[in-house]
């Protein structure tokens, strides 16, 4: 009994923090706002996370829901680095939309990003669609990342 209470705690630890990590933070970027389905931003580590350092990053679509995009890591001249993330299905089924603009060379504070949250089912029900979600989908040079689907 003792260790199922353990994994219990355990799960409902981590689980409060996923939530607390990808809750909305701020207003939709600039990007974003104004855009059916823009929720607003969060902050994001990425998996190689660099504590106390200012990384620059490159988005290869911009703010685009309807396109897979990639994170790319790079140094203050813009030269790629080998970091990079794609977009993400978080999973109450928002789309992770990184921004700001597609190829603009940018900074994170600390190694964290402040992608956008989109509802796709508001953004494809605006686009004329019956519905959207939120799917994995490619973007190499990302491995994986994701889109919003409309039917």
């Amino acid at each position: 009994m003792p260790r199922i209470f353990v994994l219990l705690v355990g799960f409902g630890a981590s689980w409060i923090l996923s939530v607390s990590l990808v809750s909305a933070s701020g207003e939709p970027s600039a990007g974003a706002r104004g855009m059916p389905g823009a929720v607003g931003t969060f902050e994001f580590q990425p998996s190689d996370w660099i504590e106390g350092t200012t990384s620059w990053w490159k988005d290869s679509d911009g703010v685009d829901p309807d396109v897979a995009g990639c994170h790319i890591g790079a140094d203050e001249k813009g030269q790629a680095n080998g970091r990079m993330f794609g977009e993400a299905c978080l999973a109450d089924g928002l789309l992770v939309e990184s921004n700001p603009g597609a190829g603009v060379l940018h900074s994170h504070s600390n190694d964290v990003g402040h992608p956008d949250k989109f509802n796709c089912n508001v953004w494809c029900i605006a686009k004329g669609s019956v519905k959207g979600a939120c799917v994995a989908a490619a973007s190499p040079p990302c491995e994986q990342s994701a889109v919003c689907k409309c039917e």
